[in-house]
């Protein structure tokens, strides 16, 4: 297995051979340091109208300020032609679905700066 500053890496999960840098839809996943639950904690709640058990996470304000940053990257990056679609805050870790249309920035050969361009490494 590779070692990289003598640490042992797992191996990529991305497609070899795919580009990254043009328009799709794009399955995203962060994770927190040490998965340390920063975002909030699932607590247990009694629906009495319904006699149903539900689990809901309970935001921390580190949860609440992901999700806000979450819902602003449309906003903060009008030129690249977003849409965000399903996502979900975890107490240790966020999923996203994010779609990228065309725009000047994701052909693969014209890629110039990380603000606007998928690392492919």
């Amino acid at each position: 297995m590779d070692r990289y500053k003598d640490k042992y890496r797992i191996p990529t999960a991305r497609l070899q051979g795919y580009v990254y840098g043009v328009n799709g839809c794009y399955y995203v996943t962060i994770c927190t340091k040490n998965h340390i639950h920063y975002f909030g904690e699932i607590v247990k709640t009694d629906n009495v109208d319904t006699q149903c058990i539900a689990y809901l996470l309970q935001k921390t304000e580190i949860g609440e300020i992901a999700e806000k940053e979450w819902l602003k990257t449309v906003k903060l990056r009008p030129d690249m032609n977003l849409l965000l679609d399903e996502f979900v805050v975890m107490p240790n870790h966020f999923h996203g679905i994010i779609c990228i249309g065309d725009n000047r920035y994701n052909d693969a050969a014209q890629c110039r700066d990380a603000m606007h361009c998928v690392s492919t490494s």
